[in-house]
């Protein structure tokens, strides 16, 4: 884990030291990409083409795509179009969940696993779905856990 959090660092990547770094495939423009404290990512594939940041304390699962650009579909040049993804602390983000240029994950929110959000989506909020829909509309705003320690405790399980 720590080789992939250098070489990403070695390439631009702003990285908090405390942050887990599952086997993700990250291409694009590193200097543009942010990961701060006691995240973590899994098996995460994110496309950087604009300004990326995931906050502290959030958690990616496997299987989630990130994507910071797509293309003008009326554009009869197909035209690119980039906008930056931002993810607030304590967001949890489900596994196989798609995350679209443009897109703010509120403070706290959770992204089911398999959802595609194409809206951004308000803090404390629940979506799940494709297009993601709200179905629960707040969660506790008191939130004090570290997504690392929890890996931590079953990696110790695990492995004994």
């Amino acid at each position: 884990r720590n080789r992939r959090k250098k070489k990403l660092i070695k390439k631009g990547a702003s990285i908090h030291e405390t942050e887990e770094i599952g086997e993700v495939n990250i291409t694009g423009g590193f200097k543009l990409l942010s990961i701060g404290k006691e995240t973590f990512l899994g098996r995460v594939t994110i496309s950087i083409h604009d300004y990326m940041k995931i906050g502290d304390r959030v958690c990616i699962n496997d299987g989630v795509e990130i994507l910071t650009a797509s293309h003008d579909v009326p554009d009869p040049n197909w035209k690119e179009i980039k906008a930056s993804v931002i993810i607030e602390d304590y967001a949890w983000i489900g596994t196989g969940a798609m995350i679209l240029p443009g897109i703010t994950i509120g403070h706290g929110a959770v992204v089911g696993a398999r959802a595609v959000v194409s809206k951004s989506v308000e803090a404390g909020t629940v979506v799940v779905g494709n297009p993601a829909r709200v179905v629960k509309s707040k969660r506790s705003s008191e939130l004090n856990y570290n997504p690392c320690e929890f890996l931590a405790a079953n990696r110790a399980w695990l492995t004994g």
